[in-house]
């Protein structure tokens, strides 16, 4: 069971196919993992947000920001199989 404190981050990404891309590995080896997802464009008092100076110059593709955490008994084995070409 994967809980807080047992967990560790394994990578942060704005793209949403690689987010999809990095599921699909985990889920086909049978990894348990936790996607915190943030909006980039939504205010908030903490953390970045990009709210109050406006969305000039932003790639709108990109304004969700997804962490992904695995159990820390498994983070280099979800490192490897994501970082495998």
């Amino acid at each position: 069971m994967l809980t807080i404190f047992n967990r560790c981050e394994l990578c942060i990404t704005t793209n949403m196919e690689q987010q999809y891309r990095i599921r699909t590995i985990l889920s086909d080896n049978n990894i348990e993992y936790y996607i915190k997802t943030t909006n980039l464009l939504s205010p908030s008092p903490f953390g970045r947000s990009y709210s109050r100076g406006g969305t000039i110059g932003l790639d709108l593709k990109q304004i969700y920001e997804y962490k992904f955490y695995v159990h820390k008994h498994d983070k280099e084995k979800a490192t490897y199989l994501i970082n495998k070409r």
